[in-house]
């Protein structure tokens, strides 16, 4: 039997992804998964269980102009309660996970291997007791043994697999930093509890220009890595900006993503001024109007707050919007990012 995933994100930040089998209807399929969706009626008639779909092809059966207008069905709302999904499918839930009785979920992982890739940063591999569902670009809560705290990070993997990678910054004292430098060793047991967070990868309509700072990789490793098995008919190019070369970490890992894509530009950017390098400076010294294509482009950026806000104020001296831009900041704390 055919069946479909369908990520529901939550106003509030949380996703959850559920199967929903040939010919079921969004809604049924949630409530059978324990998530109410808001609904009055199951019969397209009260407009209640009105969501935006973002991603993925469905049938819409019955539904009145009460509920929905032919206008707003064809923008991409949806009736989950009309929706019969003939693809894997994202829907904007327009209220809280909470409201519809659900949470992030919970999943244990163990310790497979963790790595130093740089003196800033740490490669960690988890199995999980089962794959955990995401949108590449999102990320999770993960406990750090023997603290009783957790810390977030995004996938550098693709989704859909009970293993999973994360590119960490090795913050000097910071909680996990300390963790994974002195006494991590496989075996060692995690709760990973997710996925949360805007930050993830649309639909490719369009020009992209992907900006990582540092290990702000992380997320756009998750997106090549599903785009290397879905494939990308527009092209993209990719900024990797860092402090030193040492710093440039999975380079080799990102070219051969993108050889393997095809259409993908990798572009790499050092600050420090006393290593030679084609490009040096910030991302903001050799971003131009020509890579926003005129503003026909999507912009995804991840890095550090400073690069965030010079890259915003970059666009405005330029004078070109790009039809999106999606970023997400780094916490220096190690804990959760602020997405937009």
């Amino acid at each position: 039997m055919t069946s479909y995933n369908v990520a529901l994100n939550f106003e509030d930040g949380v996703t959850r992804v559920i199967q929903c089998e040939d010919d079921e209807k969004v809604t049924d399929a949630a409530f059978r998964q324990k998530i109410n969706l808001p609904m009055d009626c199951r019969d397209g008639v009260c407009g209640t269980c009105k969501c935006f779909a973002e991603k993925g092809t469905y049938e819409l059966e019955f539904y009145m102009d009460e509920s929905m207008s032919d206008e707003e069905a064809e923008a991409g709302f949806v009736l989950t309660c009309q929706m019969i999904p003939e693809s894997d499918c994202v829907l904007r839930v327009p209220t809280s996970s909470a409201a519809c009785k659900t949470a992030p979920e919970a999943v244990e992982g163990e310790v497979l291997a963790v790595e130093t890739l740089s003196e800033t940063s740490f490669s960690l591999k988890l199995k999980l007791a089962k794959p955990l569902g995401f949108l590449p670009g999102q990320y999770v809560n993960v406990t750090v043994p023997g603290t009783g705290q957790h810390r977030s990070y995004s996938f550098s993997s693709a989704p859909g697999s009970d293993e999973a990678t994360f590119l960490i910054r090795n913050l000097p004292g910071g909680v996990m930093s300390s963790y994974l430098g002195e006494r991590a060793k496989p075996g060692d047991q995690v709760t990973l509890t997710g996925p949360m967070g805007a930050f993830y990868l649309r639909p490719i309509e369009r020009n992209q220009l992907w900006l990582a700072g540092g290990t702000g990789l992380a997320p756009f490793l998750s997106m090549l890595e599903q785009l290397a098995e879905l494939g990308a008919d527009q092209p993209i190019k990719l900024y990797y900006a860092v402090t030193r070369a040492a710093d440039l970490v999975e380079l080799d890992r990102v070219n051969a993503l993108a050889e393997k894509i095809g259409n993908v530009t990798v572009v790499t950017v050092l600050a420090a001024e006393d290593e030679a390098h084609d490009r040096k400076g910030f991302v903001t010294d050799h971003l131009s109007a020509e890579d926003l294509c005129g503003g026909d482009c999507d912009v995804y950026l991840c890095g550090p707050p400073p690069m965030v806000d010079a890259v915003r104020s970059h666009f405005d001296i330029l004078g070109v919007a790009p039809v999106s831009f999606h970023y997400e900041k780094f916490n220096p704390t190690e804990t959760s990012a602020e997405a937009a």
